[in-house]
């Protein structure tokens, strides 16, 4: 029996029974390379749809395709063998129906091999949600600061930070949790409120810049790294690898101009 085969991958249910337990460890990824050095320290790997801005260079994430995302699904699936892997929904892909978010989220899962979907909303998508679940579809939620409504809420913008704004966050945590969703990400939330919610719902709170009150943390891992230029605030770096892919490029150009490279250790002799 092969090393793999030995492996057992986390699943949904493994994740949602960590609630109040020890922190859930969770990092975005989207390629098989970062997949599998990511995969031993982590929970769940998130395919999120921020590939559209950390790979492909778009403005948001609202251009983000099914078809992205199956194929981002597909690479970390192949270079990960233990994490839950998570894959995103991407907007227009659920929003419209359960039953046009059931045939999305299906396919998703057909042709990559995840083990749960991610969609945005509180209240307005719980039914959905409850659709999903009841049809054998685990489903993550994700309420807070919803990336894809970003030309809706102006922005990029923090979440709860005026207290009158809390019911309605309280509300959709509340909502997602009662429908069925095995944990819910919280993203760009004041702390207090982030407390408050992880202390009230059944089901693990993952927090992206939401405080350590949460029952785990999830990260861009691109971010987290030092790769995109632009870290948000709530970002720790733990490693700046754009400062060594920039030495390493400059070194590999200078060698190229200087005819240092290729040298004869990296040429085939002709053979006689």
């Amino acid at each position: 029996m092969s090393s793999q085969a030995q492996i057992r991958r986390l699943t949904a249910l493994d994740i949602r029974n960590r609630k109040s337990g020890d922190p859930i460890v969770s990092l975005t990824a989207y390629t098989a390379p970062m997949a599998a050095l990511a995969d031993r320290h982590c929970d769940f790997l998130l395919v999120g749809d921020s590939l559209g801005m950390v790979v492909h260079g778009l403005d948001s994430t609202v251009p983000v395709t099914l078809e992205m995302m199956i194929l981002h699904g597909q690479a970390v699936m192949r270079g990960s063998q233990r994490a839950l892997i998570v894959v995103d929904m991407p907007f227009g892909s659920y929003e419209e129906s359960p039953e046009q978010a059931f045939r999305n989220a299906a396919r998703i899962m057909q042709e990559t091999g995840c083990g749960a979907v991610k969609l945005e909303g509180g209240q307005r998508m719980a039914p959905t949600i409850r659709f999903l679940v009841e049809r054998g579809i685990p489903v993550m939620a994700h309420v807070g600061l919803t990336p894809q409504a970003v030309n809706v809420l102006g922005g990029f913008k923090a979440q709860g930070r005026n207290r009158d704004e809390w019911p309605a966050i309280i509300a959709d945590a509340g909502a997602v949790a009662e429908a069925g969703a095995f944990a819910v990400v919280l993203e760009a939330v004041a702390e207090p409120l982030a407390a408050e919610i992880a202390g009230r719902v059944a089901i693990p709170v993952i927090g992206i810049g939401a405080s350590s009150a949460c029952d785990g943390q999830v990260l861009v891992l691109d971010d987290m790294l030092g790769l995109t230029g632009r870290v948000p605030k709530f970002v720790k770096l733990f490693g700046n690898l754009a400062e060594e892919v920039d030495k390493a490029v400059a070194g590999y150009a200078d060698a190229v101009r200087s005819r240092a490279f290729p040298g004869p250790e990296h040429v085939y002799a002709v053979k006689d």
